[in-house]
């Protein structure tokens, strides 16, 4: 096999696309929103999350705030959400960093009960099935849900904006123990400002499930209000996995 001379390797790693860089970190830009154009259109690889049961679906649209574009979502009594596929390794970019902001929360929000299961804001990371990382029970309910839904996946963190539950909560998923909610803003007193967010999703999987994470393979944005009937809206901002050096 021919070797590339040290000149032809410079180039080419010259003209190769960078991850890009915040300072010393490395990051994966996951919702470049800033850059998106302004109106109905959806973000670069982004598409819409629905749900065969719900029929009313939240809106996405990009608008400006400030010099900034960002991702405004109105829902009322309604739920889908806006998902974009990727592959993170937690292990190199544990770190995810973003910044929302919510208009009102829900006022009957309860993390801990169907009636109550909406969110304001919500980011949703989505795990790849690995069968050499999960026990033969994982495996069993994994298969199951396969026959009745489909290609879902093996795991999910969900960062919420709840009404009452205390920050750093974790609590499961009213349908699965297999996708935990993690209360990362809760209550009304930042409601109306824009709160930047940072969590290691290495370390939060870790303590949510006890065991090592599995590749990510999606993100998602998602407000809904389909079990509330209540009317919220929210903006979601830029969107990055760090490496965290």
């Amino acid at each position: 096999m021919r070797l590339l001379s040290p000149v032809a390797v410079f180039i080419v790693l010259t003209l190769m696309p960078p991850l890009g860089h915040a300072g010393s970190e490395q990051v994966i830009e996951v919702g470049k929103f800033s850059s998106a154009q302004e109106g109905t259109a959806l973000p670069s690889g982004w598409r819409p999350l629905t749900f065969p049961k719900i029929p009313r679906h939240t809106r996405y649209e990009a608008v400006k705030e400030g010099e900034t574009t960002v991702v405004r979502a109105t829902s009322e009594a309604a739920a889908s959400g806006l998902v974009h596929e990727v592959k993170v390794d937690l292990r190199e970019y544990p770190i995810l960093r973003w910044r929302w902001k919510v208009l009102n929360v829900i006022s009957k929000g309860d993390v801990r009960t169907k009636q109550g299961d909406d969110y304001a804001a919500r980011i949703y990371i989505t795990f790849e099935y690995d069968p050499e990382k999960v026990d033969f029970s994982t495996k069993v309910k994994y298969r199951m849900g396969r026959l009745l839904f489909g290609d879902i996946p093996i795991a999910a963190i969900n960062y919420i904006w709840e009404n009452r539950t205390s920050q750093g909560t974790i609590v499961d998923s009213i349908y699965t123990d297999r996708s935990k909610l993690i209360v990362v803003e809760s209550g009304r007193d930042h409601a109306g400002l824009w709160i930047e967010e940072e969590r290691n999703v290495y370390e939060d999987y870790k303590k949510a499930f006890g065991e090592e994470p599995p590749l990510v393979n999606g993100v998602a944005i998602m407000t809904d209000t389909d079990n509330t009937g209540e009317k919220v809206i929210a903006y979601y901002g830029d969107i990055v996995f760090k490496s965290g050096q």
